[in-house]
């Protein structure tokens, strides 16, 4: 660590000491994977003196611990905490994945931060990707500074990637996007840094030539989000350095000015991040709590009644469950009992209202675990044994019980169909997908009735990958990915009669039942009528109902290939019955004849069901998106604008091409496309697809 990192550093080599609101941060860094995320992390922490690079942190523990949070944040798919001290202020460092399958990660992260370092590389352009996570911090509201990693690199160019963020981010206004320091690059590497604000140089840097116009630029910037600073500024009066910091955090707080800070992976820029997150960025009591869905907070102090709201589950069936909880009022401690409720109780995304008593408070670093006696408002902390709550829910006073409002999260849209691959596999499934959608609520689990599949919905393939990897390694339960099954329909043609006779003598009761049936279309969506028109008591009539059940088990069961039949009209005309060995059995039998000989007689049509889709794309990416759903044989009803250079098209497309279509938008639209989708009906299947889909029950697998 450097000597100037050494004089700012906190205390090292324990958890963080529990702070007052006003001095804790709670920072997200947000980035795509490969901007240098967990590199920077490893960056904060050296520099604020909880690790060092003689390999050595804290209490005897050594760098493996680090070298584990990176190794886990570079494979992982879960939000990471890493807790520092700079400056008397507690700093939680939250890292996200930043694969957009695991948007619900970065969501969760958003609701427990009130500021975000936004990670861009020097070396990679400013993508759709990347400008869709900046607008899921927009969307939270999040106060946001811009760290541009890897200006080591040696085809580098601070000044290009600050001009593309500057279009990207300005919202029009680039004076709004603004570098707080600027690199000294020679002999093809940077030698140090100038701050604008100061005029400081750091490591070998001297001051630049245009460190001049880009001060200028910047403390007009910050004059103008401040009416007492512009007066002097426009009076003439040099403005001290205090002065523009104090002005630049109000700034920052309002959302109109980022400031930009370049970095290298040897850790220059680090100290100015920190100094910057310490002195520019909100703690808890600038930023509103989330609003409770029913009652009113009573606070949001240390001393208030306890609102906290878990943000992540993990653990697994030998450690059990750890939960990372965000403090929003009172104080959390040990042994406390809770009251726990989701934010839709009694459903798959909530629990009920419930009572729980937690168990230890912990801090995490890599490995470890370390114990903390209490956490007050506005920080974050690991409760163990919390059973009963998922992601999302809220934790209070049971005496005065409150329901936080959720953070949204991406639906998922890609279907696995999974079989457990033993026995002892079957047994173990539903704990397994309990504990693991208690951790991962973005996925969605579904027994399919038609298809009698389990399906687990997922936001993409590498989510997907996930889970059945988590539900091996974490749950011990083995699964086998199947062809997913789209739930088809069948239905007739034309009108048709259909006899049914089932007479057998074997000694003693025989069975007897003669019935005819007349079968009619219905238009789609009408369901099955089943009308009685027997005259003369040629059919009993305790013995009708016994055709109509036999009609509607041979329904389910289909007529061609083995799909539901829907949308007939089933007329009992006829039938004969004999006075000993008629009975409710051979009715029941003789109906469902009936039927499948009808079908006999005309044409049994295959139906599809068709789905109501809205794709939100990036308007660069119309047409190609426009042109595949043309292939899926999609029918389009129009385009809208979505937003701000965006489109939104509205098509009905059939499920049967939408299995992957949650991957293929992804790739068609380089990441920046996304799209809901509703059931609408069923419809007929064109004859030449439909020979080719249509196969035997025990092998209509679809694609």
């Amino acid at each position: 660590m450097s000597e100037r990192a050494t004089s700012r550093a906190g205390a090292t080599g324990r958890a963080p000491a529990v702070p007052g609101p006003e001095s804790l941060r709670n920072v997200v860094l947000v980035g795509v994977s490969g901007s240098g995320k967990t590199t920077l992390t490893e960056s904060l922490a050296l520099a604020a003196g909880a690790l060092t690079r003689a390999g050595r942190v804290a209490e005897g523990s050594t760098v493996s611990d680090f070298e584990e949070i990176e190794h886990q944040q570079q494979r992982s798919v879960r939000l990471s905490l890493v807790p520092v001290e700079w400056q008397g202020v507690k700093i939680n460092l939250l890292d996200p994945p930043g694969h957009a399958d695991f948007t619900g990660e970065l969501r969760a992260a958003l609701r427990a931060a009130d500021a975000a370092v936004f990670v861009v590389s020097a070396t990679d352009p400013v993508t759709g990707p990347v400008r869709a996570l900046w607008s899921e911090c927009a969307v939270a509201g999040l106060p946001r500074a811009i760290a541009v990693t890897h200006m080591d690199a040696a085809r580098a160019d601070f000044e290009e990637i600050l001009t593309a963020c500057q279009e990207a981010f300005g919202n029009g206004h680039l004076d709004s996007v603004q570098p707080l320091d600027l690199p000294v690059r020679s002999d093809g590497r940077v030698r140090g840094t100038v701050e604008l604000l100061t005029g400081e140089t750091h490591g070998e840097a001297t001051p630049l030539p245009e460190t001049e116009p880009a001060r200028e630029r910047l403390v007009e910037a910050i004059a103008g989000e401040d009416d007492e600073l512009m007066e002097r500024y426009l009076g003439g009066e040099t403005l001290d350095p205090d002065a523009l910091t104090r002005g630049l955090r109000g700034a920052v707080l309002h959302d109109s000015i980022h400031p930009v800070l370049p970095l290298t992976e040897d850790g220059t820029g680090a100290v100015d991040l920190l100094d910057l997150i310490v002195s520019g960025f909100p703690a808890p009591t600038d930023r509103p709590a989330p609003e409770p869905l029913d009652g009113r907070p009573e606070g949001t102090g240390p001393d208030a009644p306890l609102v906290a709201q878990v943000i992540q589950n993990t653990g697994d069936q030998y450690v059990g469950r750890l939960s990372l909880v965000r403090v929003f009022a009172g104080t959390l401690q040990p042994d406390l009992l809770l009251h726990v409720e989701g934010p839709e109780a009694g459903t798959e995304h909530g629990v009920e209202a419930a009572e729980d008593r937690i168990a230890g408070l912990t801090s995490p670093f890599g490995k470890q675990q370390r114990p903390v006696g209490e956490a007050l408002a506005g920080d974050l902390v690991c409760v163990g044994k919390l059973t009963t709550a998922r992601v999302g829910d809220t934790l209070s006073d049971p005496a005065a019980p409150l329901v936080l409002e959720p953070w949204s999260l991406p639906e998922p849209l890609l279907p696995i169909a999974v079989e457990a691959r033993s026995r002892s596999d079957e047994d173990k499934l539903a704990q397994g997908l309990a504990r693991l959608t208690a951790q991962d609520p973005t996925v969605r689990v579904e027994q399919n009735a038609a298809t009698k599949q389990l399906v687990l919905w997922c936001t993409g393939e590498a989510h997907a990958g996930v889970v059945l990897h988590q539900l091996a390694e974490l749950y011990g339960v083995q699964v086998d990915q199947v062809p997913y099954q789209v739930a088809l329909r069948e239905t007739f043609g034309g009108t048709a009669t259909g006899h049914g006779r089932l007479v057998k003598q074997s000694g003693g009761h025989g069975q007897y039942a003669i019935c005819e049936l007349l079968v009619e279309p219905l238009p789609g969506g009408s369901g099955f009528e089943f009308v009685d028109k027997v005259v003369g008591g040629a059919v009993p009539r305790n013995y009708i109902p016994s055709v109509e059940k036999g009609v509607r088990a041979q329904l389910e069961h289909g007529v061609g290939d083995g799909y539901p039949l829907v949308d007939v009209r089933v007329t009992l005309l006829d039938g004969k019955a004999h006075s000993v060995d008629s009975s409710d059995a051979a009715f029941q039998t003789a109906g469902a004849m009936a039927l499948k000989d009808a079908a006999g007689q005309t044409s049994v049509r295959l139906l599809e069901p068709v789905a109501e889709v809205a794709v939100l794309v990036p308007d660069e990416y119309l047409g190609g998106v426009f042109s595949d759903l043309s292939v899926r044989r999609a029918r389009v009803l129009g385009t809208e604008p979505g937003g701000p250079g965006q489109s939104l098209l509205r098509a009905e497309v059939p499920e049967l091409e939408l299995t992957r279509y949650a991957v293929d938008l992804r790739s068609l639209s380089h990441g920046t496309g996304s799209f809901t989708r509703s059931p609408l009906r069923y419809e007929a299947m064109p004859p030449a697809l439909a020979a080719k889909v249509a196969r035997p029950t025990a092998d209509r697998a679809t694609r």
